[in-house]
């Protein structure tokens, strides 16, 4: 084996380990997440210090990296930055927390798979998105979308028989089928899924963003600093009164505060940056089923979540769904790379690409599989 094979053996493994290590992290943030919930404390206490550490730990690393790329912060700019904190650390994280209350670990990992079908329909209604309808490719991300929402619909409706683990056999009592507990998880379903609507308009308006404000780094500390400051105005008006909501010891509380604000909205953000500008988000995203897989595994251990076979094949649905998604952007991608590869340099097409330049700039091209490149999960 040369030294050049080895290299590149290298760059393939280097990349998938990181991929991986990346679902691993966020697989530890719904279980912490939900461990720290169930012991009692406030979801909305918990976004305002998790982008409060976030924006402590990316702030130097911003002030240093981008002080030559930095472009001046207009009103436009900066009126977007104010609505991308409301969607993403306000709305989504909110909601997210909120259904992860009402349900379990597993069932939101399974649930957030449905983000990149959400995201390309957004993208396709506002018209961000081209879908060649005749073409296999578009038909898949079409009847993916279709099979997400349909997987989302069977994990909400359809419970189906307990599955007996020998690890959870002690633990049935934790769920009931009681019809309140049926509401329960059809009401934190729904905050899931309008949480991940929120999750997709933040990645469009992001991509959109970054096209008048190219400084990733700054643009992640504006708007979890952001995010900061509105959600303290919900968490104030949520938690009135309650100041023991905000007391943090030495505990879970604490861990799930400082993990999800390092690990998933620092680290995360750069690893997945790195590993982007190799592979593509489309490489990113088709490792999310991996997380719902370890949360499945942990949260059963951990949590003593218990397991049902209606839920199971319902996860199964999303990411059979989620995969067709993948599969027709990754063939738009091909199509893409192959439509350039075709043209000749002539002088008569060079003077179009002259001509064209200026136009091609205005244009935005948002690749919609990318699952929160500011802020690691939700």
């Amino acid at each position: 084996m040369t030294m050049k094979s080895m290299t590149q053996l290298y760059n393939k493994v280097k990349l998938i380990l990181a991929v991986i290590l990346l679902q691993f992290g966020y697989a530890g943030l719904f279980i912490i997440s939900k461990f720290a919930l169930n012991k009692g404390m406030s979801q909305h206490v918990l976004v305002v210090y998790r982008h409060a550490i976030a924006t402590a730990v990316i702030a130097p690393f911003a002030i240093v990296l981008d002080r030559n790329v930095r472009p001046k912060l207009t009103f436009s700019i900066f009126a977007k930055i104010v609505l991308l904190g409301l969607l993403e650390p306000v709305m989504d994280q909110n909601l997210y927390y909120t259904g992860m209350k009402y349900t379990t670990a597993t069932f939101t990992s399974a649930m957030c798979n449905v983000l990149p079908a959400f995201a390309f329909l957004m993208a396709w209604i506002l018209g961000l998105e081209k879908v060649y309808i005749r073409r296999l490719h578009g038909q898949a991300k079409v009847l993916g979308t279709t099979v997400t929402v349909g997987g989302a619909m069977l994990m909400t409706l359809v419970k189906g028989p307990m599955l007996n683990l020998p690890w959870t056999n002690g633990n049935a009592h934790q769920e009931s089928t009681s019809a309140a507990n049926k509401q329960a998880l059809v009401k934190g379903a729904l905050m899931i899924l309008v949480g991940c609507v929120c999750w997709s308009g933040f990645i469009i308006l992001q991509a959109i963003t970054l096209k008048s404000y190219p400084a990733e780094l700054s643009l992640t500390v504006l708007i979890c600093l952001m995010g900061t400051l509105e959600s303290s105005i919900l968490a104030l008006a949520m938690e009135w009164g309650n100041s023991t909501a905000w007391s943090i010891h030495f505990d879970v509380k604490l861990l799930a505060v400082v993990y999800s604000g390092i690990i998933c909205s620092g680290f995360a953000f750069y690893i997945q940056g790195v590993i982007m500008k190799e592979k593509g988000p489309v490489f990113v995203t088709a490792f999310n089923p991996l997380s719902m897989v370890l949360v499945t595994i942990i949260g059963s251990f951990i949590l003593s979540e218990t397991m049902y076979l209606g839920r199971i094949i319902g996860a199964v649905v999303i990411v059979v769904g989620l995969y067709m998604v993948l599969w027709g952007k990754s063939k738009d991608q091909l199509g893409s790379r192959s439509d350039n590869d075709r043209i000749v340099p002539t002088k008569q097409n060079m003077a179009t690409n002259e001509r064209t330049t200026t136009s091609k700039q205005n244009f935005v091209a948002i690749d919609v599989t990318s699952i929160e490149s500011t802020d690691g999960t939700a």
